[in-house]
């Protein structure tokens, strides 16, 4: 099993009233909210626990890309990624992931990238995603071309990764005379790719297939919704004629572990719920713009993850459905067993500070995670021929 610490630089220090007024966190949300005094402040704080993981022995630390929200500080994830390569001593960078479609030239996430990965020395993880619909309103994408502008755009970046340039792509929504990237990747033929998702069956046959079989990680929902699209990952990797590695699967969710049960739940309660209840809120049109998904794909969605939002999330309710993982040390451990076995997976992304959760309880619970979870779990998951190279 492998660890990697999972951050969204929540804007915590925002009023905690502003869903009275605004109804959502997302989009319309005025940005005479941001302080940037405590802003800077925060951006330091979350970068020191991003390289406090790494000295704790996580494999890995992410980081990601949401715009115009206090759900989550990191329009630029490449700007604090390149910030932690001088730092990080043996963790791998993660961006989990870049929003393909909203951008108009996706060799610059190609570049950025491809610098990444040279200051890490191959330790790098690139996470292409096509982006949740909110970020469709702030860029003024339409969310019809989604799929198309996602596969065209990764077509361009891989093929600018491992063939020699320059050369031309016409596709239909992106044209370059000359692609002809410097620097090239560290890692050959490139950096390993990982696919975070809500569940889109667009999304499971785009990763599984054979010439990408990239790394597929849920994110967000509840525990059974888990099962259901791993499962079904697998099966999508059984039809294309090979069987699903744990390295491929991976799953990303809230953690927080204290001395006993009672203790975990009394310190993240109030934190976890400003979570699911405030950063998180957004209008159904705001999440799911027409033509962002396919039919079937809404309904697995709608029915799988956001119908548990419509109503008040409490702690103990988000334990009960799997979406929040918490308790002593034994019960964490405990839990994850159970889940690896049955389903598979090898990757897990704890998100270990969230929502108003301060600095001194995600200290805690990064040294508690790393010193009494992560080494009962390490012999699971692993495949025979450990890691998958990247295709």
């Amino acid at each position: 099993m492998k660890f990697y610490f999972f951050h969204l630089m929540p804007s915590q220090a925002i009023d905690p009233t502003f869903l009275e007024k605004n109804k959502s966190s997302w989009i319309n949300l005025p940005n005479t909210y941001y302080d940037p005094q405590k802003g800077a402040k925060l951006y330091h704080r979350y970068l020191d626990e991003l390289e406090m993981a790494d000295a704790l022995g996580f494999d890995g630390i992410c980081v990601n890309e949401h715009h115009q929200t206090a759900y989550g500080m990191m329009p630029a994830p490449n700007v604090l990624a390149g910030a932690l390569s001088r730092r990080l001593k043996q963790a791998t960078v993660g961006v989990i992931g870049r929003a393909l479609p909203i951008v108009s030239n996706p060799l610059t996430i190609a570049e950025e990238f491809a610098m990444i990965d040279n200051l890490m020395e191959g330790r790098f993880i690139a996470g292409f995603v096509r982006g949740i619909g909110c970020e469709y309103h702030a860029s003024m994408t339409n969310p019809g071309f989604s799929h198309e502008r996602f596969r065209e755009a990764h077509d361009l970046i891989v093929r600018s990764w491992t063939e020699p340039g320059p050369f031309e792509f016409y596709g239909k929504h992106y044209h370059f005379q000359y692609v002809n990237l410097w620097p090239t990747p560290y890692q050959k033929p490139h950096p390993p790719i990982w696919i975070p998702s809500q569940g889109s069956t667009e999304t499971v046959e785009f990763a599984a297939h054979p010439d990408r079989r990239y790394t597929y990680i849920i994110t967000f929902s509840p525990l059974a919704s888990v099962r259901k699209n791993l499962l079904a990952y697998r099966k999508q990797c059984e039809s294309f004629g090979y069987e699903c590695p744990p390295e491929q699967l991976g799953w990303a969710m809230p953690a927080y572990v204290a001395e006993t049960d009672e203790i975990a739940r009394k310190e993240a309660a109030t934190h976890i719920e400003s979570l699911f209840n405030k950063f998180i809120m957004s209008p159904a049109q705001y999440k799911l713009p027409p033509g962002y998904s396919s039919l079937s794909s809404y309904q697995a969605v709608m029915e799988g993850k956001y119908k548990v939002r419509e109503s008040y999330l409490t702690c103990d309710a988000l334990i009960e459905n799997g979406m929040f993982l918490c308790g002593s040390a034994d019960t964490v451990v405990s839990k994850l067993q159970q889940y690896q076995e049955d389903m598979g997976f090898g990757n897990i992304a704890p998100m270990l500070q969230f929502g108003t959760l301060p600095a001194e309880l995600t200290t805690k619970n990064l040294e508690i995670f790393a010193s009494e979870v992560m080494p009962e779990l390490r012999h699971m998951g692993v495949s025979q021929k450990g890691e998958i190279a990247a295709e």
